[in-house]
């Protein structure tokens, strides 16, 4: 991966260098999970519907190096873009760094355990299904818990909205 500075999490995202900013990655899988846009309101629907790379029990992608070359549209967060993705949750590791907070106490880089991010409630692994056993998006719509954003044990679950 390359060497990494002594707490370079706390230095601004822009002096990270490309191996820095993959190990900030607290590994939660939801930046890999299908959302839909309301076309009227331009709100966004996240669901429990996982791209076809993500190994739902893991959290983690199957094929992360070459995954745009299988799905085309993964995005890859950068710098650029890390303030414009506003689906991005309050745990992530990029967005909390951007906005100038620090790492929550669950994440890998200050616990030493990247066990502590499914014990926080906030990964997805054991809580999606993968897209090609979903079926129609709009029956997987779910609000997550937001609560792992502090370091406890909140954020555990997600609520499943009444499909209309």
């Amino acid at each position: 991966m390359g060497a990494l500075r002594e707490r370079f999490w706390e230095r601004p995202l822009a002096e990270l260098t490309r191996p820095e900013w993959e190990a900030l990655c607290d590994g939660c899988g939801r930046c890999c999970l299908h959302k839909m846009e309301d076309e009227d309101t331009g709100r966004i629907e996240e669901t429990n519907v996982a791209c076809r790379l993500l190994d739902c029990a893991s959290a983690t992608c199957r094929d992360y190096p070459n995954r745009k070359s299988f799905v085309p549209d993964c995005l890859r967060l950068t710098l650029k873009i890390v303030d414009r993705v506003p689906w991005l949750p309050s745990t992530c590791a990029y967005r909390r760094r951007a906005e100038g907070r620090s790492l929550p106490d669950w994440h890998y880089l200050l616990s030493g355990d990247r066990e502590a991010v499914v014990r926080a409630g906030v990964s997805v692994a054991g809580r999606v299904v993968s897209e090609v056993d979903a079926g129609p998006l709009e029956h997987h719509v779910v609000e997550w818990d937001e609560e792992g954003d502090g370091g406890g044990q909140g954020g555990r679950d997600w609520h499943r909205e009444a499909a209309e």
